[in-house]
């Protein structure tokens, strides 16, 4: 998914794009089910008389299983109503090409990106998915997904930060006053199952480290915009199980 962000940003910068942004207001309500689902009544809004019955949904709500599917298959069908066509290889990555007017729209969950080279055609959009659904339009774009938005038309150039990420993963583990500096697996450190815990003691005070989370948090921002974390990551995700001082 951020691949697909991060070119089409950079798609965007190139050619001067407009990016806008919109939230999608209780978007699983949106969906429609296509079978029969009962669920029992709200506590609160039971009546004496209708005590021993359940409800049939018309619509889904949250906590549905089906309820992710219905939602995207509702917005599918009316994006694709509008005349864009979904990309094959990234199903959340749409497009409208009308002659020289090139439209393209991104839809995570509830966020939804509109890149194009035509403020009209972009405007039409915002009107059209304003008509179907409840909307909340946020303007240019500068946050998608935890990560900011920044750009400098003058050079043409886009960019990602997740610093306010980072920032919260640091505090979270103590380590906001730490010193910055280059990423810790420099040339000949070798990691092996050899320095896992190996005393009663060892695998004690490894057990009160949060080495998993810490994992899992570092993940995401590299997936997102610090690649050049991989290789770090790749060798130290490998000791989860039973990490020790050294990993």
């Amino acid at each position: 998914m951020f691949k697909s962000i991060r070119i089409l940003l950079a798609i965007a910068a190139f050619h001067d794009y407009e990016i806008w942004q919109m939230d999608v207001k209780t978007a699983f309500l949106n969906g429609k089910l296509e079978e029969d689902v009962y669920m029992t009544q709200p506590e609160g809004f039971v009546t004496p008389e209708n005590a021993g019955k359940v409800c049939k949904l018309q619509r889904s709500i949250y906590g549905l299983k089906q309820a992710s599917r219905s939602w995207n298959l509702r917005f599918n069908d009316a994006i694709k109503e509008f005349g864009f066509i979904r990309n094959e290889d990234e199903p959340s990555v749409y497009k409208k090409i009308s002659g020289s007017i090139i439209s393209f729209l991104i839809l995570y969950v509830d966020d939804i990106l509109i890149i194009g080279n035509d403020v009209p055609t972009l405007q039409s959009i915002k009107t059209w998915l304003s008509s179907c659904f409840s909307m909340k339009d946020l303007g240019e774009a500068t946050y998608i997904l935890g990560a900011k938005i920044y750009r400098d038309r003058s050079r043409r150039l886009q960019g990602l930060s997740q610093s306010t990420y980072i920032d919260k993963v640091l505090k979270r583990f103590s380590m906001e006053e730490s010193k910055r500096g280059f990423l810790p697996m420099r040339h000949g450190i070798s990691l092996s199952k050899e320095m896992c815990p190996s005393t009663p003691k060892e695998k004690e005070r490894m057990s009160q480290i949060p080495y998993a989370l810490a994992i899992g948090s570092i993940m995401y921002a590299m997936i997102c915009t610090q690649l050049d974390m991989s290789y770090a990551l790749s060798m130290t995700s490998r000791y989860q199980a039973n990490p020790g001082e050294a990993h």
